[in-house]
């Protein structure tokens, strides 16, 4: 396994370059080495893992150890158990290396463009060129913030929930949470130990059972069928779904309604907008807020590809990972680009499995086209 200290040619020319070293790009990769193709995966962070990492201290997974794991190494330790998000990152660390992935880490690709029948991809002064490009990426490239955060006073603490850690970073006073999704319900949950907490916003739903080890024994299984076989986009169920899933947060799974009721936490409106520096709910500026955290989500950001691939709301054409409109271009484990668990550990090793067979027939049309 390589990294960013190594000495890399100017031009490396690859089989299959990957971009993108979390879950989706290891999983792939363990396919593309039992096939003994030439590849590379390059991420734009320090570490494997490190995606994980940087989330806030206490995060931990809402699936089980059992289905945590990626193709070939179970997750370790107790399977009824919820991993924190340092042990996940621990782990993909570990995976890569009992594989011998070639990763190569702290490379962050600035373009990708087709040139001559091939995909090339500069980083500073470093170029791939590769017969197909996978791009696992994930979904949570670009924190999504409403336009009117600018207008907050300064005084107020503003954190993306991609930026909190712990409540020591928040100063004295009143916190609002903008979002009541998972992120939201389980952040605002935390700081409402040791700071008067208000989270704005209404759940798209409830898990309808009280999630732990109960629910990973009987009901997470149903749910992970339904998410990897029913919800997908072959049925119109599946296709109603994906809809409503891109529109909307997940509901809530491990944190509920009466949950933060019960630890004091007042839910009121979405925030609209900004007045006089405070944020507005139900047409009134909130008084008394010192802190606002934006639990609002992220955007998928594709402006580094050149390829006009994507669709008018930026996603990319594709069908269940293969893109429409240029052979050799794949993605993988974007939000319900096939199920509704494209973008968790399980969707990532069941999606990058078939990618991996349909690599092949691209690589022959990128071979052709240079012959």
């Amino acid at each position: 396994m390589s990294n960013s200290n190594d000495d890399a040619a100017a031009v490396e020319v690859l089989d299959t370059l990957v971009i993108g070293g979390g879950q989706s790009g290891l999983a792939i990769g363990h396919y593309l080495k039992r096939q003994d193709r030439k590849f590379l995966i390059l991420d734009a962070n320090p570490r494997i893992g490190d995606a994980w990492r940087q989330r806030w201290d206490t995060l931990k997974l809402f699936t089980p150890a059992k289905y945590d794991g990626l193709p070939g190494v179970p997750f370790p330790g107790d399977r009824l158990s919820f991993p924190r998000k340092d042990d996940l990152a621990d782990y993909l660390e570990n995976y890569a290396a009992t594989y011998d992935l070639p990763v190569r880490t702290g490379i962050r690709v600035e373009r990708l463009w087709r040139e001559q029948g091939r995909f090339v991809a500069v980083s500073g002064g470093r170029r791939w060129e590769a017969g197909n490009v996978v791009v696992a990426t994930g979904c949570t490239q670009a924190p999504r913030l409403p336009d009117f955060a600018s207008g907050l006073d300064p005084s107020i603490v503003q954190l993306h929930s991609s930026e909190y850690r712990n409540p020591g970073q928040l100063q004295q006073g009143r916190v609002l949470v903008v979002g009541l999704g998972n992120s939201g319900a389980e952040i605002a949950l935390e700081v409402s130990r040791t700071h008067p907490t208000v989270v704005a916003g209404k759940p798209s739903g409830e898990l309808p059972v009280r999630h732990g080890r109960n629910a990973a024994r009987f009901a997470l299984p149903v749910v992970r069928f339904l998410g990897i076989h029913v919800l997908t986009v072959d049925n119109p169920l599946g296709r109603k779904a994906a809809q409503h899933k891109l529109a909307h947060a997940d509901p809530l799974i491990r944190t509920k309604r009466k949950d933060l009721t019960a630890a004091g936490v007042d839910i009121v409106p979405r925030v609209t907008g900004v007045q006089d520096g405070r944020p507005v709910v139900a047409g009134s500026p909130l008084d008394g807020v010192s802190n606002v955290i934006w639990c609002t989500g992220y955007r998928e950001s594709f402006d580094w590809i050149e390829p006009q691939v994507f669709d008018d709301g930026g996603r990319p054409r594709q069908r269940r990972g293969v893109a429409t409109d240029l052979p050799g271009l794949f993605f993988l484990g974007g939000e319900f680009m096939y199920a509704a668990t494209s973008a968790t550990l399980i969707g990532a090793c069941r999606d990058a499995r078939y990618l991996a067979g349909k690599i092949p027939a691209a690589a022959s049309l990128a071979a052709r086209s240079l012959a």
